[in-house]
């Protein structure tokens, strides 16, 4: 703080403190003593770290919102796991190490064994993610804009219904011809999600974190 700005500290307070003072009784009528100190710069800045106190709660609360709520059913690994047809591996590969498959043969996802969706991608206040998608014979040459349709509802509270964008098509040596959708999402929180492709639906539980 500037020299200046100090110096009108210290003399306006006597007067902040005067109007705040409570009245007296003396038995003859209520009066209002002036005070006689003031109190020195240092008192006067101390209330400044509650501003940092404010901004770490915020932190925090940030980092407990991070966890699914037990209230949320996210999704579990089925058991016994589903396991894709030929040629896709059995379980995701390295590249998704704690991820499973999820599904049945006419419409599958991949999905994080912590049920989370973290550190989505946000802006004009809307959470992004990519969703891949699979189904036994797709094959992303000859159908580069899949008949896939997804929808989604948060459970825990009220909120816009998840914007997704059309199916498109895509590839990987690891994980073969794969559908995707981007969806925006409004809020973090529980969300349901819901695939829906020629006559086939599949739908998961996720927590969307912030």
């Amino acid at each position: 703080m500037f020299r200046w700005q100090r110096l009108l500290l210290i003399i306006a307070l006597p007067f902040v403190l005067a109007s705040c003072t409570p009245a007296s009784n003396d038995g003859a009528g209520s009066h209002i003593v002036a005070p006689t100190a003031t109190l020195p710069v240092a008192q006067i800045l101390i209330a400044i770290p509650t501003i940092a106190s404010s901004a770490t709660s915020v932190a925090l609360s940030a980092t407990v919102a991070a966890v699914p709520l037990a209230s949320c059913p996210i999704t579990q690994p089925a058991n016994p796991l589903f396991i894709p047809p030929s040629p896709y591996p059995p379980t995701p590969p390295p590249l998704y190490a704690g991820e499973f498959w999820y599904g049945t043969e006419g419409l599958w996802t991949m999905l994080r064994a912590d049920g989370t969706w973290g550190k989505s991608p946000y802006a004009n206040g809307l959470y992004t993610q990519k969703v891949f998608w699979w189904r036994q014979g797709y094959d992303y040459r000859t159908d580069p804009m899949p008949d896939l349709t997804v929808t989604g509802r948060r459970l825990d509270a009220p909120a816009p219904p998840i914007m997704a964008s059309g199916a498109t098509n895509g590839s990987r040596s690891d994980i073969g011809s794969f559908m995707i959708v981007g969806v925006d999402i409004s809020t973090p929180g529980c969300w349901e999600i819901t695939g829906h492709t020629m006559g086939t639906q599949l739908r998961f539980v996720v927590w969307l974190a912030p």
